[in-house]
């Protein structure tokens, strides 16, 4: 072959090879709304609890509603929130119940994300519901370890296929360690005592076992970290002070 004719067959290759990467560089077309609504609301997913980095147990449901509180088919949704918190997916239209589902991974640091679900009314206002997750980092995630391990038996009144709650067995109800009103209220000095030596060192109930033997030091303040993590209302503590309010 001449080297007019390889230098035709490298044109004709690099243009085959530009053409294809135009058709599969070019954007998919943006979702348009069928319908439009009044409100969104939530229907189920808040308030989970992972890792840092991970997907959430349970998928984040939303509703689109007209101003009369029927569901919405065909509407726009989308999700956003920051913090590399990423969706599966991040937008779609609402189906025949009003309803879109989207899974969610939190993003690579620990604390609490806003995801914000939005959609358009039909007179260009927005309507939007914002949902709370928990991300936990290292040393939370061991307390919540210890607390599924020594814990959860008696301070969830929940029982699950693969646990059998003692909670109302007891004369004196545990607390679940999200309930923030009591929670909060309590040093982390005071939740290391009573944890390291039972309820009866704070003239609590003496049901409540004192775990100093069986938990490190570290453990402890693990757990007491876990129990700040997901309390609910969220802990401050005191002298801090959050500047957004």
């Amino acid at each position: 072959m001449n080297r007019s004719g390889l230098a035709g067959m490298i044109a004709a290759l690099a243009l085959a090879v530009t053409g294809a990467c135009g058709r599969h560089a070019a954007a998919p077309a943006e979702l348009q709304p069928k319908a439009y609504g009044a409100a969104i609301v939530l229907v189920s997913g808040e308030k989970q609890v992972a890792g840092v980095g991970a997907a959430l147990d349970q998928p984040v449901v939303v509703q689109v509603n007209d101003a009369k509180g029927a569901p919405v088919p065909g509407a726009l949704v989308r999700l956003a929130a920051a913090g590399s918190v990423r969706f599966l997916p991040d937008r779609g239209l609402t189906g025949s119940d009003g309803q879109f589902t989207a899974g969610v991974s939190l993003g690579s640091s620990a604390g609490r994300y806003q995801i914000v679900a939005s959609t358009a009314g039909g007179s260009g206002k927005r309507a939007e519901v914002r949902v709370e997750e928990i991300a936990l980092g290292y040393r939370e995630t061991l307390g919540q370890q210890i607390n599924a391990i020594h814990c959860i038996r008696c301070h969830d009144s929940e029982s699950t296929p693969e646990r059998v709650s003692n909670h109302d067995n007891l004369k004196a109800q545990p607390h679940s360690f999200t309930e923030g009103a009591i929670m909060n209220s309590m040093s982390d000095a005071a939740l290391v005592a009573m944890i390291g030596h039972g309820g009866a060192a704070l003239n609590k109930s003496a049901e409540m076992p004192p775990y100093g033997n069986t938990l490190t030091p570290a453990e402890i303040d693990a757990l007491v970290a876990f129990i700040r993590a997901v309390a609910d209302p969220p802990y401050r503590p005191q002298g801090v002070f959050d500047a957004s309010n």
